[in-house]
């Protein structure tokens, strides 16, 4: 019998790179997006069992060409795991409508059309999970987040949306709210739980995918235990 798979889109050294990790290691095989793949191949050789596409998660045709090929080459995901995020931090005065809209194209869009790539064989097999990585500016705007709150919240709409449809089709939906500054593994500020440690994130996210049926997790919140809230 395959190995199951598992996409994750956003790959960067903390979250992304600790999603990879997780999943490998409890017996997925990885497909791993994001713009560049010069730290994707480093996983990919360290891993083995993975593959890495450059995919832009703002452009739904590079989106659905990258998943066609996943497709072909490692069959129907299993899991996907939305990990790519972006924005701008201004003033109202300074925010313009390119920052906005890029931030929706990332993180309310993107989210939508790679999830469309999955749901019809999830939805075929009456199991599947797609694990989304929030943020606080989701619930609450503050100065300087213009060009972010507003795209989170959108995502976070759009996955609560996702959820309520597809839970009774044995779908999992679930949102990661992370509140605080993501941290390198074993830093002396991750050690004190003063900053979230990206491979804990990751092993949050793997074991909501586990959840049985009758406790499913649509939006667990995510703090390190210093954080001010």
């Amino acid at each position: 019998m395959s190995k199951p798979v598992c996409v994750v889109v956003g790959i960067g050294p903390k979250n992304g790179a600790a999603f990879a990790r997780r999943f490998h290691e409890a017996g997925y095989r990885v497909a791993l997006l994001s713009r560049k793949t010069d730290l994707s191949e480093k996983l990919v050789s360290e891993l083995g069992d993975a593959k890495a596409y450059a995919c832009d998660a703002s452009d739904p045709a590079s989106i659905e060409a990258t998943f066609a090929k996943i497709r072909s080459e490692m069959g129907d995901p299993e899991v996907l795991v939305y990990n790519a995020g972006s924005g701008s931090w201004k003033k109202l005065e300074d925010t313009t409508a390119k920052d906005l809209e890029g931030a929706f194209r990332i993180n309310a869009l993107g989210l939508m059309i790679a999830s469309q790539q999955v749901v019809p064989a999830m939805q075929k097999a009456k199991k599947g999970a797609i694990v989304v990585v929030g943020a606080t500016a989701s619930l609450r705007g503050k100065p300087m987040t213009t060009g972010f709150a507003a795209a989170k919240a959108a995502q976070r709409s759009l996955a609560q949306s996702m959820a309520r449809q597809l839970w009774p089709e044995g779908i999992h939906v679930s949102l990661l709210i992370l509140d605080g500054v993501v941290g390198e593994p074993g830093s002396a500020e991750t050690k004190a739980s003063e900053r979230l440690d990206p491979n804990d994130i990751a092993l949050a996210a793997w074991q909501v995918t586990q959840q049985p049926p009758s406790t499913w997790t649509f939006e667990l919140d995510i703090k390190p235990k210093s954080e001010n809230w």
